[in-house]
């Protein structure tokens, strides 16, 4: 094999210098976890030293300097024409010859009986690290097929690290342009277009609560989930008794799923609409759900660290894989001793209402954006609206005081630099381009649980930290909690404690649930036209109405039970 290809199976995490964070976690994942059952698609790396090799043959190093030492690197005013120069810079260059040979060679040998369908990921050598993810900001090619398919895909990753996106993210982690290179990534092709994929947190992504894995799935290719084009399904499962062998899924959450991303007949990827009954199915049954669960946990244990997964399922086979593994950059640095807690005091009319990143709450301008390059007015602080975000919106997020968008979840791109950046986020929240004006001004409050509020105006409220490190619990008395709301679980769990005293089972069914349980039980008497409309709503993923009552109330009790495991818990009954 050429020194310029390291195949997956020897590479290890010490090999980052040489083929960059992605690989390395692969080959990591390939040489060290297979005994352990964990399935990596098979592929190779193209190294760095191909690609500073490529730059060399070229005579590329001069000028790019030359024209990245010409950023402006306070403002950026000039990023997109020096983003656009190195590109084409690179993309009009040639492989070396022998450098083609390697990577064909590397590549017959991948395939068996015809040429493989791989993908084609972009891995630079400062990229995964636990301090700067750098996620998202080199370019991947899916459904590659053929050797000038793939080694133009091998140019154009090349190509990526000059991103507009990746050399603002450079400079601003303070990465020196020409101290980072680029292998690719290639890999065998996993069907996810005929079946699911998503992405995984060895912790809960929010609160940054230890004992839970959180996964979450779209139907189809998961960029719909980095992309913010479909919401999620998403699934809690308890680190404890999962250890133990349990049935250790504490919560499910049925996703809208409203887009599938396939590929189309020439090979390109095309975003359907989900079909109706396929929206209201789970992407995972429950054994796939723990077998997945099962691989994140050895995967944290081997690197001892709270790990950020991606994961596919093959349509045309039924195997589940493991397709990335990094360490989780937020989380697990934050300082959970001290709590910041908010009280809203004065609030105006709620515009809009979804899925909250970030326990805070702002107060700004609303600039409703359809694109990047509508950012033009955008100031500091602005609070940006818009439908989707992805990697091309990073240079302007990074303004914004708060990120409001129709589409997404909790690992969609705008959730991920929502919480990067600290600044609190409201994702799957529907019609908020539409119902929030352009320039008025308006608060997005994440302080109040899980779901996220758009207010009209300034509301006003408290801001209070609190040093958990100096409060102490009393030696004679057990300090328990009252509480009744799930949602809030994880982050209470943080609170000194002696566990749950009450846990107010009727709230739950009125917040929680939503429903009576009576009208569920004899919801075919029922005479309210809206009443019952509302209820096949959220019923809809249930063939039996009760089970949905079942199911809500055992995974709001097993969330809170979780949350203070091993203490005792309280249930009053209803």
């Amino acid at each position: 094999m050429s020194v310029y290809i390291k195949k997956f199976k020897d590479i290890v995490l010490s090999d980052l210098p040489l083929v960059g964070g992605k690989n390395a976690s692969l080959g990591e994942l390939c040489s060290r976890l297979y005994h352990k059952g964990i399935r990596v698609p098979d592929g190779f790396a193209i190294t760095a030293d191909a690609y500073w090799y490529f730059i060399d043959h070229n005579q590329l190093r001069t000028p790019l300097q030359g024209l990245l030492g010409r950023l402006d690197c306070e403002n950026f005013t000039n990023l997109a024409e020096t983003g656009a120069a190195a590109r084409k810079m690179v993309t009009g260059a040639h492989l070396p010859p022998d450098l083609s040979v390697a990577i064909l060679q590397a590549y017959k040998e991948l395939s068996v009986d015809t040429l493989a369908d791989v993908a084609v990921r972009s891995s630079a050598t400062a990229e995964d690290l636990p301090e700067a993810s750098f996620a998202g900001q080199h370019e991947s090619y899916l459904n590659i097929r053929g050797e000038q398919a793939l080694l133009e895909a091998v140019r154009n990753c090349f190509a990526s690290l000059y991103t507009d996106r990746a050399i603002e993210y450079r400079v601003i982690q303070e990465y020196p342009h020409n101290k980072v290179a680029l292998s690719v990534g290639v890999q065998h092709m996993v069907r996810a277009d005929q079946g699911c994929s998503g992405v995984g947190f060895t912790l809960e992504p929010e609160s940054g609560f230890r004992d839970v894995i959180h996964l979450s799935g779209v139907w189809g290719l998961g960029e719909n989930i980095v992309q913010g084009q479909s919401t999620p399904d998403e699934f809690f499962i308890f680190k404890p008794t999962l250890l133990q062998g349990h049935q250790a899924i504490i919560q499910k959450r049925l996703g809208s799923k409203g887009k599938t991303m396939i590929y189309g007949e020439t090979g390109n990827t095309v975003n359907q609409d989900t079909p109706p009954e396929k929206r209201l199915q789970f992407v995972l049954a429950d054994t796939e759900v723990l077998q997945l669960a099962r691989w994140a946990l050895e995967i944290e244990h081997h690197y001892n660290k709270p790990m950020d997964i991606e994961w596919a399922k093959d349509g045309i086979t039924g195997q589940m894989y493991i397709v990335q593994a990094r360490p989780e950059t937020v989380q697990s640095r934050r300082n959970t001793r001290v709590l910041t807690e908010y009280e809203v005091v004065r609030k105006g009319e709620c515009l809009a209402q979804g899925e909250a990143v970030g326990a805070h709450i702002v107060t700004g301008r609303a600039r409703v954006l359809g694109s990047p390059t509508d950012a033009g007015d955008l100031q500091k602080g602005d609070i940006i609206i818009t439908d989707i975000t992805s990697p091309d919106w990073d240079p302007v997020l990074k303004k914004a005081g708060a990120i409001v968008t129709n589409k997404g979840g909790r690992t969609s791109h705008a959730s991920i630099v929502a919480r990067e950046l600290g600044v609190p986020a409201i994702v799957g929240a529907g019609d908020a381009t539409s119902k929030i004006a352009d320039g008025e001004p308006i608060t997005v409050s994440c302080c109040e649980g899980k779901t996220g509020f758009v207010y009209r105006g300034a509301a006003e409220w408290v801001e209070k930290k609190i040093d958990l490190g100096n409060l102490t619990l009393p030696k004679r008395t057990r300090a328990m909690l009252i509480m009744a709301d799930p949602e809030k679980a994880f982050e209470l769990s943080f609170f000194p404690n002696n566990g749950i005293g009450l846990l107010r089972m009727e709230f739950i069914i009125a917040n929680h649930i939503g429903i009576h349980p009576m009208a569920l039980v004899r919801f075919n008497e029922l005479k309210d036209e809206k009443a019952r409309v509302r209820i096949d709503q959220l019923t809809a993923a249930f063939k039996n109405k009760k089970e949905y009552f079942i199911a809500n109330l055992s995974q709001g009790i097993a969330t809170i039970a979780a949350a203070f495991y091993p203490k005792d818990v309280i249930v009053r009954m209803s």
